[in-house]
């Protein structure tokens, strides 16, 4: 993805869920930059850590005594929980000289568990604040250490790429001296020297199937980003077959069992059907209450919030033929369903008479 599809991604991520974003690209393709002004524009504080210059007194505070007690002064930079919110930017995470540095920030890039705070050491982050990691990928080319596979799991893997379209639009807002860009807009091969494609070689894991769930459920990506936002936690052979189910489960219809059993996890999904297929669905619905006609109560309610959510033609016309079978009558003739069931038997009403 280029810089400005990035900034999509990240911004979504960071307003919406407790993952950590973890940007890479080759340098100066502007992920810094990129960064810096997502948070701007969405209104939150920037806090910068170079890691290739902290030790690990710098992550977590100078130890002091209280009496018998041992703690841990606060760093400087670690926002407070009346601070405004904030994301904390763990620059080059993998150029992180020594092995005890990078190993006190996993603790702090890893999401926090449910109902849990990000910790570093004794510190706790109020839930406001974000953590956004950018590395350089480690294909030999940059003096950065390898990131093993527990740390990459933590994260989502955003990898962002030259672009002179995306570089051109930026040069034109920022008024860039105009012989520059009239000299790219000639030569766009040399806005920058391609470098290795970037591959973390991602794979799928029970955390990272978990993350791509809670993605699909805070986030809305851009279509043609979400194999990209997916393949960076789960590889991009997963995210192909995961999309490519999705796809193909999207334009089967909704069968009555789903409707009646399980509806919170499909009204989306039947809100956004075609006719066509919402037809399908409707003709299921009558087919299994006339052989099976017994209501519990939640699949009663789930019932009637179908008939909620269907056009006004669909639903009188639900509506009359379920009234033909009794004991699905006797159910939506209740006088708790006359919100959504009263216009539609008014209506059967009239055309009898």
């Amino acid at each position: 993805m280029n810089v400005a599809q990035m900034k999509t991604v990240l911004a979504e991520i960071v307003r919406n869920t407790d993952l950590t974003p973890c940007v890479v690209g080759h340098r100066g393709v502007g992920k810094t930059a990129g960064i810096v002004q997502v948070c701007r524009e969405i209104g939150r504080r920037y806090v910068a850590l170079r890691l290739g210059q902290m030790e690990v007194g710098d992550l977590v505070g100078i130890p002091y005594r209280d009496g018998a007690v041992m703690h841990w002064s606060r760093p400087s930079w670690w926002p407070l929980d009346d601070d405004p919110q904030t994301v904390i930017h763990c620059d080059e995470l993998n150029r992180a000289q020594q092995e005890d540095t990078l190993q006190a920030i996993f603790q702090f890039v890893e999401p926090p568990a449910e109902g849990q705070l990000r910790r570093l050491h004794t510190h706790a982050l109020h839930p406001k604040h974000k953590v956004v990691v950018s590395i350089n990928p480690p294909d030999g080319s940059y003096q950065v250490a390898t990131l093993d596979r527990a740390l990459l799991d933590r994260m989502v893997m955003l990898y962002v790429e030259t672009d002179y379209h995306c570089w051109a639009r930026y040069a034109k807002q920022q008024q860039f001296d105009p012989g520059v860009q009239q000299f790219l807009a000639a030569y766009p091969n040399l806005l920058a020297r391609p470098g290795a494609p970037l591959d973390m070689q991602m794979e799928p894991t029970e955390r990272a199937w978990e993350m791509v769930s809670t993605l699909r459920r805070a986030c809305h990506f851009p279509a043609e980003l979400e194999m990209e936002v997916y393949a960076g936690i789960v590889g991009q052979e997963a995210a192909v077959s995961f999309l490519r189910w999705a796809r193909e489960q999207a334009e089967r219809p909704v069968t009555a069992r789903q409707v009646l059993d399980n509806w919170p996890t499909m009204a989306k999904q039947i809100r956004g059907q075609r006719d066509d297929l919402q037809a399908v669905t409707l003709n299921d619905v009558v087919t299994t209450l006339e052989v099976d006609p017994a209501l519990t109560a939640e699949q009663e309610h789930h019932l009637v919030s179908y008939i909620a959510v269907l056009p006004r033609d669909l639903r009188f016309g639900l509506v009359k033929a379920l009234v033909r079978i009794p004991a699905v009558a006797a159910a939506l003739c209740k006088d708790e369903h006359d919100a959504v069931i009263l216009d539609a038997i008014e209506a059967i009403s009239r055309e009898a008479s």
